[in-house]
């Protein structure tokens, strides 16, 4: 049986690697940059050569490795097609096919990015122990990944799990960077924190630590909460109500056993709980009513392990 996965995660400033066994064990990890000159045509050579070089320091040959797994910023079809990646240049094409020629017939699969991390949180992460799961990465956007039964729900064209462009808020002056309004991550992400932030401290003059920052957060927000800020948990408890109301209709629609928290806004810790649970419990159809929450332990090595489970899968 072959013995080695590799596990790809492909940004677009870096694309993180990493050299696995079937457990899941990593053995390496490494970076190179993503080089999207010229509409990206030169990423995926330069991920299959610097595959290819960690084979040829390792000593491991084609049959030894089971697969190479990629995650990709951008919908991605079932059958490894991606749907366009506009940070990186990319058209539509198979990145299935085209690395799997690159890397010499060494299996490849493909898949979203979110989608990819959220199968590693499921496999060695906060996930560990459920078969069907979304994945809510707070960054600066919002991201979704979607598992059920243990695989992937991809969508159509790729882009199922993408919660963060629901649309929770009519009449939002503000444009999200889909192009729409109202979107959940205008309001749940870490930009959005900072939104709601601004917009509560202009509303009057309710004294609060925030308004001595020079820069507002989502940390500082956060940090202000832990401290008994009245304002700061005003604006955390709208957060909570976006964000709550967004994951109780994604939970009416897949019926997850969890949801794990992840990105940037994440690290606050636990408190988030306090203002997400009992806005979801509120909003949530009773039969779905039950899902756990838990947070991401895997963090920036989220991608490469789902990538790498990819191919178990």
């Amino acid at each position: 049986m072959s013995e080695y996965i590799f596990g790809v995660d492909l940004g677009g400033t870096t694309v993180k690697m990493g050299l696995f066994d079937r457990e899941g064990n990593v053995l390496e990890k490494w970076e190179i940059v993503t080089r999207k000159d010229e509409g990206g045509k030169f990423i995926l050579p330069d991920i299959a050569a610097s595959i290819k070089a960690k084979m040829n320091e390792k000593g491991i040959s084609a049959p030894d490795v089971a697969g190479t797994g990629i995650g990709v910023p951008g919908p991605v079809g079932g059958d490894g097609t991606v749907f366009k990646a506009p940070n990186l240049g990319w058209g539509v094409f198979s990145v299935k096919e085209e690395l799997g020629k690159l890397l010499d017939g060494i299996r490849v699969e493909a898949g979203n990015d979110a989608n990819v991390a959220a199968l590693g949180e499921m496999w060695k992460g906060g996930g560990k122990g459920f078969n069907s799961l979304v994945m809510v990465t707070l960054g600066t956007g919002v991201g979704g990944g979607v598992i059920i039964d243990g695989r992937i729900l991809t969508g159509s064209t790729g882009a199922g799990g993408e919660i963060g462009h629901m649309h929770i808020v009519d009449g939002e002056p503000d444009t999200c960077g889909c192009g729409n309004s109202g979107c959940l991550e205008q309001y749940a992400s870490a930009t959005g924190v900072v939104r709601l932030a601004k917009r509560r401290l202009e509303k009057d003059d309710a004294p609060s630590s925030l308004r001595a920052a020079s820069n507002i957060s989502a940390k500082t927000v956060f940090d202000a909460v832990k401290a008994g800020d009245k304002v700061a948990e005003e604006i955390a408890e709208q957060f909570g109500e976006y964000l709550g109301k967004g994951l109780a209709a994604v939970a009416c629609v897949v019926n997850p056993e969890a949801f794990v928290i992840g990105g940037g806004v994440s690290k606050a810790g636990p408190v988030l709980f306090d203002y997400i649970e009992k806005n979801y419990k509120k909003f949530v159809f009773h039969g779905c009513s039950d899902a756990k929450f838990t947070l991401a332990e895997l963090g920036n090595d989220a991608g490469i392990y789902g990538a790498a489970r990819l191919v178990l899968s």
